[in-house]
């Protein structure tokens, strides 16, 4: 077994985080009176991974972020509402929201009782444990660490530096898989442990940041995992 230890990232890696919030975008806009298209879900998607990337490097404070995206998405549309009241409603929806990425319930499954399996998100504590209730997955998971809970978000090695306090780690034998290059895999090296980048977009490999595995398939991790041959 090459890695005893895995901490696996959430939303983008094994939760389908656009379908959440897609549905949850549209429920809160009709409260509100408008109509949703494709093109305001995107155009809030934009905004709001623009401050989660500024969140990443310490630009916002999280308490910042979850009401000034829709103060930004009212200002570009022109709507005259309650942003705040907005955000409060998108963030009930989301709480009830979450859909597996097909294939990450068999990685799961096929891991456990071979490696100690934990996730490790960034998030908003109410919103990600409510997602986690209605979830399937979560039972193949020792742990849960949310990062409004420890108080620092991923990429910042405090945030590891927290789960250690509540979990033994050997950094030669745990591995980090995410989707996200700036918060999963730069933490993963900001804390020196090996990482994998699920890559399903098969995006352009960076030359600036050394990555341990990259794979565009989920049935991939279970062989780099193990060094067993893929199921």
């Amino acid at each position: 077994m090459k890695y005893s230890t895995v901490l696996f990232d959430a939303d983008g890696t094994l939760l389908d985080f656009k379908k959440s919030e897609d549905e949850a975008v549209r429920e809160m806009l009709q409260l509100f009176d408008i109509t949703p298209d494709d093109e305001m879900v995107k155009k809030y998607s934009e905004i709001n991974d623009s401050l989660w990337k500024a969140l990443e490097r310490g630009e916002i404070e999280k308490n910042v972020l979850l009401y000034h995206r829709f103060e930004l998405f009212c200002n570009y549309y022109g709507f005259e509402r309650d942003y705040k009241k907005m955000a409060e409603e998108y963030m009930h929806s989301l709480s009830t929201k979450s859909y597996i990425i097909e294939g990450a319930d068999e990685l799961c499954k096929k891991l456990y009782g071979k490696v100690k399996l934990y996730i490790v998100t960034n998030g908003v504590e109410f919103i990600q444990k409510g997602r986690f209730a209605g979830c399937t997955i979560t039972k193949y998971f020792n742990d849960i660490f949310i990062s409004g809970v420890l108080g620092y978000e991923k990429p910042d090695v405090k945030y590891f530096e927290a789960v250690e306090k509540l979990i033994p780690i050997d950094k030669k034998s745990t591995l980090i898989v995410g989707d996200s290059l700036t918060s999963d895999i730069k933490g993963g090296i900001n804390y020196g442990i090996d990482t994998c980048w699920y890559n399903p977009g098969n995006k352009s490999i960076p030359n600036n940041i050394e990555i341990t595995h990259v794979t565009n398939s989920l049935n991939k991790i279970y062989n780099i995992i193990t060094d067993e041959r893929e199921f």
